[in-house]
């Protein structure tokens, strides 16, 4: 079920394959330098099984950096499955993944992400002891996609602070691009808080709720990167920064809850250059692995544990954002500095 492939770049990566369910899939363990890798598990369609290994690095990559930046002592890992969550997740499917999981004896912790929900979690669980994001059971912590559209919204106020001099986002333009469950919440945070909406989402119909339901104007995926509008928060699929899309974007705030939003290196400095603030993806939406972390650690009282450390993750932005523009650098270099000198630290 599980093969062991070579990497330079990566601890561990794994190939797993159960004819019987159908399951392909990969997962990735990047670090466990600050504790055991966790990150979600993510099912959808991908082009080729290159595309899939090749997204399960980056996110495997991503969620050590996330990790490391909120404070918390676990590594990073990920997990995907190749396939369509709409047509071919199926209860067998999703125990043999909790069966692969479980034969790296606790040194990955998945949880939900695109395409998974806590149902599938509870499903998995019934594999694994390694599955946080349930829905029942001890230290439960659910969904965590309100609580990660919680971090991303208090994140934008750190930067509103330093673009606007006020964290009020009341009257704020914002273009989500992405309406799955964390850009469903990111809106409505964002409606509660007198933003107005602009939107974008594959799925027609789900972009026509958003302008039911908050007001919205509706755009296409694509345009929405170059639309009018003061901030910019990509909460679908990463690398949607990119040397095409970042001459047009006319936002002036980029914060997002989609992972590896950048598509290269230097595509910081790029928006730099344009005079747009982009606050790291990373520190932005950790909101849902801190959640899923009380579960992990088993927190007794995570309620407050969980509060504590969604302020430290904001002051955490307001820092980086300081420093930044004290150094005259984007802020995404000082989070990967920061992020360096933790792991050094613990390495030391």
């Amino acid at each position: 079920m599980l093969t062991r492939l070579p990497s330079s770049t990566h601890e561990d990566i794994y190939r797993v394959v159960d004819p019987a369910s159908g399951l392909r899939g990969f997962i990735g363990l990047h670090s466990t330098q600050l504790g055991p890798a966790a990150g979600g598990l993510r099912m959808r369609v991908y082009d080729s099984e290159d595309a899939a290994l090749a997204d399960v690095l980056n996110l495997s990559r991503g969620m050590s950096f996330k990790n490391a930046a909120a404070g918390l002592p676990l590594g990073g890992g990920k997990a995907v499955i190749i396939g369509d969550p709409a047509t071919q997740k199926t209860p067998a499917l999703l125990r043999a993944m909790g069966r692969a999981i479980e034969g790296l004896q606790g040194r990955y912790w998945t949880a939900e992400d695109m395409g998974m929900s806590p149902a599938d979690m509870a499903e998995i669980a019934r594999e694994t002891r390694y599955v946080a994001g349930r829905d029942q059971g001890d230290h439960a912590s659910g969904d965590p996609s309100p609580v990660t559209a919680r971090g991303v919204c208090d994140a934008m106020q750190a930067g509103a602070m330093q673009v606007w001099g006020k964290a009020d986002l009341a009257g704020r333009l914002v273009g989500v691009q992405g309406l799955g469950h964390v850009g469903w919440h990111v809106c409505q945070r964002l409606h509660d808080a007198g933003a107005r909406l602009v939107v974008a989402d594959m799925d027609a119909a789900r972009a026509q709720a958003a302008v039911t339901a908050f007001g919205a104007k509706k755009v296409s995926v694509s345009g929405i990167l170059s639309a009018d509008i003061d901030i910019l928060a990509p909460c679908a699929i990463g690398g949607v920064l990119d040397k095409d899309s970042i001459p047009a974007i006319r936002a002036r705030m980029i914060c997002g809850a989609a992972n590896n939003q950048l598509a290269a290196q230097g595509d910081a400095a790029a928006l730099m250059a344009r005079g747009i603030l982009y606050l790291p993806d990373y520190v932005a939406n950790g909101g849902g692995i801190i959640n899923v972390a009380a579960e992990i650690l088993h927190i007794a009282e995570r309620d407050s544990w969980v509060e504590d450390r969604l302020a430290a993750m904001q002051a955490n932005m307001a820092h980086i954002l300081a420093r930044a523009k004290a150094e005259g650098v984007s802020p995404a270099e000082i989070a990967d500095r920061l992020v360096a000198e933790r792991l050094s630290a613990r390495a030391g």
